[in-house]
């Protein structure tokens, strides 16, 4: 990838708080960003417009987070994943992790926290691609 081309993000979180919230602050980071508060449209649009990162929550309706992620890294591997949720619990973390998470922050979180997660993840996305 070279500089020109942003870091494309996928947020999704059924809280219409998180994803209007978290845009503006990673747009000023220089990134491009996309937000969904339905699984199944941001699942459809990754189909049709791979992301380098994703960052979901985990309860939502339908497709739930555990299940996107599944989807997500059996389509594009190499696409990092950063989970973020109101139900922590070592299970759940542990299963997110064996999936191919990145990251996995519980909520409530700082927005310090979070981009340092993404920070992580872009040089992981980095890493891959001057390999």
């Amino acid at each position: 990838m070279d500089s020109s081309e942003k870091i494309k993000i996928l947020v999704l979180d059924d809280e219409p708080i998180v994803t209007k919230r978290l845009k503006p602050i990673l747009e000023r980071k220089g990134y491009y960003v996309e937000t969904f508060l339905k699984s199944i449209d941001a699942l459809d649009r990754f189909r049709k417009h791979p992301f380098d990162l994703i960052i979901t929550d985990l309860k939502m309706e339908g497709i739930d987070g555990m299940e996107l992620l599944s989807e997500v890294k059996s389509m594009r591997p190499e696409t990092e994943v950063i989970v973020i949720t109101g139900f922590a619990t070592m299970q759940t973390a542990k299963e997110s992790f064996r999936k191919g998470v990145l990251d996995f922050i519980a909520k409530p979180f700082t927005f310090g926290e979070l981009l340092a997660a993404i920070d992580k993840a872009v040089l992981h996305i980095n890493n891959k691609e001057s390999q």
